[in-house]
């Protein structure tokens, strides 16, 4: 038995990636622009976006922020989404979600240009990602490749389980995984035996927006736990889908809730302004 397993800091690791991104951006003529599209007023949004706008100043981008009240028509959303497509100063174009209720955001996000889509959920990028032809990768998921990576930098023939089937992490999670040659099962809230089938798993990721649903006695002992979940539990206090306290105890190494994966998708969000800007 390990004592305990070592924890993965995507505090460090994302400070990291910022200070790189950042010489990269200090050696270009004009720095990178990322717009963000905050509309209505979601406070966890705010906070994000306010996060987002400090890790731009870390990483040398500019951020062009555009606010717009709850009352916004879906017509004017996609104006201002058509103006930045065509505007040279914007390299990348983020539209905050969840956005207020009777607005399609799908649909929206779809009219963001491939080239400046940073968040990669347009349909020409999530193409690119299953072909395997380098493309915008979803941040969340790129983000918990570079941890999983920072423990394992070799994933051939290593067991995945990723628990989460949405198109914003799990499907892409599964691809960036196989593409790292590793054999891949997708679980999910449905899948029958799901505490037998994570038992399996020399990398375990979990996104299912369930607090602590991933016992200790789910995991292989040694195994890599990436917990994507982030939820608020009636004390006020934060955990993810993990229960850790369990986890830590039989795991090789894991991320914390809040600390690990979380800072990790506001780099990669910088880095696919980077890439959009080259």
């Amino acid at each position: 038995m390990t004592d305990a397993a070592k924890i993965i800091d995507g505090k460090a690791i994302s400070s990291r990636l910022l200070d790189q991104i950042a010489t990269q951006t200090a050696a270009m003529a004009t720095p990178p622009g990322l717009a963000v599209i905050l509309v209505g007023d979601n406070p966890a949004s705010h906070v994000y976006v306010a996060n987002k706008v400090k890790a731009c100043a870390k990483a040398g981008i500019r951020s062009i922020e555009h606010r717009l009240p709850a009352s916004a028509s879906e017509a004017e959303i996609a104006d201002l989404i058509t103006m930045l497509n065509t505007d040279p100063s914007v390299d990348g174009i983020l539209l905050q979600l969840p956005l207020p209720d009777g607005l399609e955001s799908d649909k929206l996000i779809q009219m963001i240009s491939p080239e400046k889509d940073v968040d990669g959920l347009t349909i020409p990028n999530i193409g690119k990602l299953v072909a395997g032809i380098d493309a915008l990768v979803p941040c969340t998921p790129q983000g918990s490749m570079l941890l999983v990576r920072e423990v394992c930098p070799d994933l051939t023939g290593k067991h995945a389980v990723v628990i989460g089937r949405s198109l914003l992490f799990g499907k892409p999670m599964a691809q960036l995984l196989l593409a790292a040659n590793a054999t891949v099962t997708t679980a999910h809230s449905k899948t029958s035996n799901l505490a037998e089938i994570c038992q399996q798993a020399d990398i375990l990721v979990a996104a299912v927006g369930r607090p602590k649903m991933v016992k200790g006695d789910w995991i292989k002992q040694g195994a890599i736990v990436i917990d994507v979940g982030i939820n608020r539990l009636e004390t006020g206090k934060l955990c993810g889908d993990v229960d850790f306290d369990e986890a830590v105890k039989v795991a090789g190494a894991i991320t914390p809730v809040p600390g690990g994966v979380g800072p990790m998708t506001i780099a990669c969000l910088m880095a696919n302004t980077l890439k959009a800007a080259k």
